[in-house]
């Protein structure tokens, strides 16, 4: 098949589905409104006349070839087809980006999906004009994208169907939130504790009691929480740095540090030496109960850590005469080994 006889069917075939396509988008007056149905029928007429226009210079041009000598067949058809598909591709670019000059985002989408059949792009132009509810319907029911859907549902206040998608997806801290901004605190609280059953089951001490401080406003149950890492060695350093960090009033706080002194392992007692160093800066009035308890914890080590002298400097970093001590004793013990 020539060039020119690929592109008088092509024409031909085009008229028959530019009728058929008319009688389609009239038929939808029956389901929709009079000015949606007239909004495509418009959008349909422009995009076919520039087709028109398309197909009618390929024909001019290839009457000029085919005037002025020979020409070739085979894949020159292919060439033709693949051309002006492109073109009328390009033309249909031209028209949607017009639309999102013009910020009439909805025939703009139309002209996405209806024409360049690509839903995400008209979903996700919906969505940049604020169309939201629109926007999670293709994401829904085109790109079965749920999680884009839900995320289109909350920007609109659609709160109840975010909350059922996100179930979907179980993102329970994403459903508690949801249910915080209904004032829904019972279910908001229900989907919380599941977080944080989930970050203590995988040893995440830390990120559960952000969720009873900052979501749940339950401050005592962080503090446990944080205290049952400390004691169970799950990321004990920063369960026991964070739980000392929550105590805002210095003599409750000093009296703290002591107790929970009292009560530490002596296999815990460096990690709790290295919290100390921490805890000593916040506040003067703390300085003499923690470098007490420093103290003692390097007497009990030195024999077996030599190198735990070192820690002395910070709690006491203002004293020169114990830096010269910690120097005589670390020169004295590499003599004694020499010898």
């Amino acid at each position: 098949m020539n060039r020119q006889k690929f592109i008088d069917k092509f024409m031909a075939a085009f008229f028959i589905l530019v009728i058929i396509k008319v009688i389609g988008i009239l038929a939808q007056l029956f389901h929709q409104s009079f000015w949606s149905v007239v909004g495509t029928l418009v959008i349909f007429i422009i995009i076919a006349f520039i087709i028109f226009i398309v197909l009618t210079r390929l024909e001019d041009k290839e009457k000029e070839r085919n005037s002025g000598g020979r020409h070739g067949a085979g894949g020159g058809s292919f060439y033709v087809e693949n051309s002006l598909f492109d073109r009328i591709r390009s033309k249909y670019e031209e028209l949607a980006q017009k639309y999102i000059d013009e910020k009439d985002y909805k025939k703009a989408a139309r002209v996405y999906m209806n024409l360049l059949r690509d839903n995400y792009r008209g979903a996700k132009t919906l969505e940049e004009g604020s169309f939201y509810n629109e926007a999670a319907v293709i994401y829904l029911k085109k790109l079965k994208n749920k999680s884009e859907a839900a995320n289109c549902y909350e920007k609109a206040k659609q709160y109840r169907k975010a909350i059922d998608l996100y179930k979907e997806l179980e993102q329970k801290e994403k459903v508690g939130d949801l249910y915080r901004e209904i004032n829904d605190a019972k279910n908001a609280n229900t989907y919380y504790q599941m977080v944080v059953d989930d970050y203590v089951s995988n040893n995440q001490m830390g990120k559960g009691s952000l969720i009873y401080r900052k979501k749940m406003e339950l401050p005592e149950e962080a503090q446990k929480i944080l205290l049952k890492g400390w004691e169970e060695n799950k990321d004990a350093f920063n369960c026991l740095n964070n739980y000392f960090a929550n105590i805002f009033e210095v003599k409750k706080l000093d009296q703290e540090i002591l107790e929970l002194y009292q009560k530490t392992p002596e296999e815990k007692k460096l990690t709790y030496l290295e919290a100390m160093k921490y805890e000593f800066k916040k506040d003067e009035k703390l300085q003499s109960t923690i470098r007490n308890i420093a103290y003692e914890i390097i007497a009990e080590k030195v024999a077996t850590h030599s190198e735990i002298v070192n820690e002395l400097k910070h709690f006491n970093p203002n004293d020169e005469v114990i830096l010269k001590d910690i120097s005589r004793y670390k020169t004295g013990r590499n003599r004694m080994f020499r010898n």
